[in-house]
């Protein structure tokens, strides 16, 4: 009886010394330790987006506030497409976590991505270091011109797109006014999309305890992201946006939907790692949007780059953790445009 009384107290008190132990590891410590592993918070300003972006040796276009407002007019203009009923938002919904809710991203006559590729967030996409999920880009001026001429998705040729957005006074007086005597080209319209998609910028919880706000998380939240480090999902999920950068795919076993579509990555097999910011909010996941349950998500990551089993239990707890990570939106109001006139070239459908 005593013998058993012993055991009992000795394990009370090594579970006490193990609370403890998680208790201080959940608040400075673990800050200390995100940091250590490469997280990093979300810039202030537009001044500290300019530095981390120099840091990472990504090219930055200058940023102003009135190109910035010009932008968000043409990343909401459907006559940037052929058909003049696409949109940057279409694609890229302001509403629904800067994506479209669907596998596969639907283009110009409603077609489906041909290569069945998910549509990536927009909010915080200026903090990547390259873009598109084969990182053909290296900044969001070269990003924007993408879509508009590509045909599945709006399908305009340069010279169209300029020619629409030329015939329009209104914003002939814009760019000049804002670009000077080059006025309306190509190059400066994907610089405007690209100022106003500087703004999308979505500060969280998770980033107030990065500043060392050890309340910020819940200790379910704080738990979960002690199990994301030491899982070693940070060895891609890093940075300022836990992601966006490029890495390996299918590191340590196949992607049970790799058959889904037929993108490989680049050249050399590798693909952007999606940013975890708003991830709660951007469903479905993976570059073919194969899979519609973040918890799903974690666990088949597991498997694909880590080679290692995540249990139902730690996969809730990592899903927690990145429900922290869902941040507040700027307020963007809908934009009205010009009129169309009879020098702009009429919808293709």
């Amino acid at each position: 009886m005593k013998l058993r009384t012993l055991i009992v107290a000795s394990s009370l008190m090594f579970m006490s010394a193990s609370a403890l132990n998680a208790a201080n590891i959940n608040t400075a410590s673990l800050i200390e330790e995100a940091k250590k592993s490469g997280l990093i918070a979300l810039p202030k300003d537009q001044k500290g987006v300019d530095e981390l972006l120099k840091q990472n040796g990504v090219k930055a276009n200058p940023f102003s506030p009135e190109k910035a407002e010009l932008g968000k007019k043409l990343y909401f203009e459907p006559r940037l497409s052929k058909s003049g009923i696409i949109s940057c938002n279409t694609c890229h919904n302001l509403g629904l976590g800067g994506t479209d809710g669907v596998a596969a991203a639907v283009g110009h006559k409603w077609a489906s991505n041909p290569h069945h590729l998910n549509s990536p967030t927009t909010y915080n996409s200026v903090l990547n270091t390259i873009q598109f999920w084969d990182g053909r880009a290296g900044n969001l001026i070269d990003q924007a011109k993408g879509p508009i001429e590509a045909e599945p998705e709006m399908a305009t040729p340069a010279k169209l797109a300029v020619k629409r957005i030329a015939s329009l006074d209104e914003y002939v007086k814009e760019f000049k006014r804002l670009y000077g005597s080059k006025g309306v080209t190509f190059d400066n319209i994907a610089d405007a999309i690209a100022n106003f998609e500087r703004t999308l910028l979505t500060p969280s919880r998770f980033d107030k305890f990065l500043e060392g706000d050890e309340k910020a998380l819940s200790k379910a939240e704080q738990e979960g992201l002690k199990l994301f480090i030491d899982k070693g999902c940070v060895a891609c999920h890093t940075g300022v946006n836990l992601g966006g950068n490029m890495q390996s795919f299918e590191v340590a076993g196949k992607y049970k939907f790799a058959d889904l579509g037929d993108f490989k990555g680049d050249a050399n097999g590798m693909v952007k790692v999606p940013t975890l910011r708003n991830v709660a909010e951007t469903a479905p996941y993976f570059h073919n949007g194969a899979i519609w349950s973040l918890k799903e998500a974690i666990k088949e990551m597991g498997s694909v780059q880590l080679g290692i089993k995540i249990s139902d239990k730690e996969a809730k707890s990592i899903e927690t953790f990145l429900h922290s990570l869902t941040g507040s939106k700027p307020v963007i109001i809908y934009p009205l445009f010009p009129i169309s006139t009879s020098k702009t070239p009429k919808p293709e459908l």
